[in-house]
């Protein structure tokens, strides 16, 4: 490192992320400002069906204001295991409970100014169920497709979800093996 933290304030506190504003100065004497995010990351999972499909989800996303093809997803609580919030998202989001859930692994998804991690599974021996979808979800659709079709969809800019493109890409390298 080429500073040190001179002061340190958390300057909003919030449901998905806090704020913290760190005034830094580098070895030169120069001063800084560093803005982050921090955020107690995720996990994301890539259901794969018998058949070698994806399981996907469509959902409105208000930051963006867009529908965005993604794969299932969430919050992690406060000293969640990931793989809790893997299993509980596949299940609330898409319905389905999977025979095997395996870590594929974590990406960081904005380093610039984000402390948030997403950690991400492999879930096969799928069975399908009901949904038990939060509020803000229930516009949610659920589509299936296969790594071609998704491979296809990404050049053409129809999935544009960074965790989703990370996802398939991880789960195609442990597939072939």
């Amino acid at each position: 490192m080429n500073f040190k933290i001179l002061k340190s304030e958390i300057v909003h506190r919030g449901i998905v992320f806090d704020l913290k504003v760190d005034q830094i100065e580098y070895e030169s004497g120069n001063p800084g400002v560093r803005e982050t995010a921090l955020h107690d990351g995720g996990a994301v999972v890539v259901p794969v069906t018998a058949e070698g499909k994806v399981v996907l989800i469509t959902q409105f996303r208000y930051p963006i204001m867009q529908w965005l093809t993604e794969l299932p997803a969430g919050k992690l609580g406060k000293g969640e295991d990931p793989y809790i919030c893997a299993v509980r998202e596949l299940k609330e989001e898409t319905g389905y409970k999977a025979e095997k859930v395996e870590k594929l692994g974590a990406i960081c998804t904005t380093p610039g100014f984000c402390t948030e991690i997403l950690h991400i599974y492999l879930a096969t021996g799928l069975t399908a169920g009901s949904h038990n979808r939060e509020e803000g979800e229930q516009g949610m659709q659920v589509h299936e497709y296969t790594f071609d079709e998704t491979d296809a969809m990404i050049q053409e800019g129809k999935i544009i979800d960074a965790k989703t493109i990370s996802g398939l890409t991880m789960a195609r390298l442990r597939l072939r093996k």
